[in-house]
């Protein structure tokens, strides 16, 4: 096949400070070090937002959540994957490695799930600041004392469909 017979689409990462900019201020007298946000992140392909939280794997149209626009928008490159390859794979995370009874908020959340994604696409992984947050966070004596506050967290934006259908 010819390069130019095959079709590419543009693949963004949307990152969204869920902190609305708290993060800056607070985490210098709360964890003792600069945090610049609490982050969200979708994959945006397709013309679609997808997303993970707590209700498993989601999908709405670009910006759609209660959230609002992102805050970020990084370019994560082209893919050559059709969508309904993508919505097969999707299909298969939702049912095992992305189920919403599987979300946990520093191991396996919507980065871990945006990083394994942006992978399949493009090739590349999602800027490692934001999926180094968590360990920041637990590197903290404050963070530790937290810990089973914020596991108990299941962060779902609302505004999307969920695409695997199964609710924990």
């Amino acid at each position: 096949m010819d390069k130019n017979d095959t079709t590419t689409y543009s693949v963004q990462l949307y990152i969204y400070d869920l902190s609305r900019g708290m993060a800056r201020n607070l985490s210098p007298i709360m964890l003792g070090k600069q945090l610049d946000g609490i982050w969200h992140s979708a994959i945006v392909v397709y013309g679609d937002e997808f997303y993970f939280g707590g209700v498993g794997i989601s999908s709405c149209s670009p910006g759609g959540t209660m959230l609002g626009s992102p805050d970020t928008v990084v370019q994560l490159g082209e893919t050559e994957v059709t969508e309904e390859i993508f919505m097969d794979y999707l299909s298969l995370l939702g049912e095992n490695t992305y189920r919403g009874d599987k979300y946990r908020l520093f191991e396996h959340n919507c980065n871990t799930f945006t990083n394994e994604v942006a992978q399949f696409l493009t090739g590349r992984k999602i800027p490692s600041y934001i999926i180094d947050l968590p360990s920041e966070v637990l590197s903290t004596s404050f963070g530790q004392i937290l810990r089973p506050i914020l596991d108990s967290i299941h962060i779902a934006p609302p505004g999307g469909n969920i695409i695997n259908g199964r609710h924990s």
